[in-house]
């Protein structure tokens, strides 16, 4: 597995839990508004420090009695064979696991979730479906992040899906995607991050919601989920 990044403590990366968040390298999407191109693009990933298994897990047991849980994110985790035996691993040290995906491997969302190996599933909601292609950068995603909703929503797992709030991402888009997710336990908006290197800067030029925008649309859709907020 290769490790990108680990940011050693986190009070709000899995809520109500004070955990370290594990960053794994690779993506399948290319988000335009993703800052995070050294876990990305391959050019940048060559240059990236990585961190070993060994010193990642020797970590971990350092802190066992300290952490409550890991947060698995990346990148796409999910785009790993190997994701399972790394989770099995960090579950047999006694941790939770919450893991970050983008919904586009549904098999081993799966395969996870049967095998009983997460606790917390974060999910990202890109854009309403006729936006999906173009908010991603990936083309014919809609029908595995569909299955991933439904999936969830079946699943006794705790999970939230959350929409980080991009330029060109309108509040009529945002209603769609509450049409489409919802009847849910919990969905979070996100204020993007312009101020770091972005993977199309040309999206910068695209109208953009204001915090105060978003706040009001977090009141209007607050009834359709347990818990609805702007992060």
């Amino acid at each position: 597995m290769e490790i990108g990044g680990l940011q050693k403590t986190t009070l709000i990366d899995y809520p109500g839990k004070i955990a370290t968040t594990v960053f794994l390298m690779g993506c399948n999407f290319r988000c335009p508004f993703c800052y995070s191109t050294e876990l990305v693009l391959p050019a940048k990933m060559k240059n990236q420090p990585k961190i070993s298994q060994a010193d990642f897990f020797n970590f971990l047991k350092r802190k066992k009695d300290l952490l409550d849980g890991v947060v698995v994110c990346g990148g796409e985790p999910t785009i790993h064979q190997d994701l399972p035996e790394f989770v099995k691993e960090i579950k047999k040290l006694g941790f939770l696991v919450k893991l970050d995906t983008n919904g586009s491997n549904p098999e081993m969302l799966e395969k996870l979730i049967r095998r009983e190996l997460l606790d917390y599933i974060a999910m990202d909601i890109k854009a309403p479906k006729e936006k999906y292609d173009f908010l991603s950068g990936a083309k014919d995603s809609v029908a595995k992040i569909e299955r991933i909703i439904n999936l969830l929503k079946k699943e006794k797992i705790e999970y939230e899906f959350r929409t980080t709030v991009a330029p060109g991402l309108l509040k009529e888009d945002i209603l769609k995607i509450v049409k489409w997710i919802s009847p849910a336990r919990r969905y979070f908006l996100q204020e993007v991050k312009l101020d770091k290197e972005i993977i199309n800067p040309k999206i910068k030029t695209l109208p953009l919601l204001p915090r105060s925008d978003i706040e009001r649309i977090v009141r209007e859709i607050k009834p359709e989920f347990k818990s609805c907020k702007v992060r």
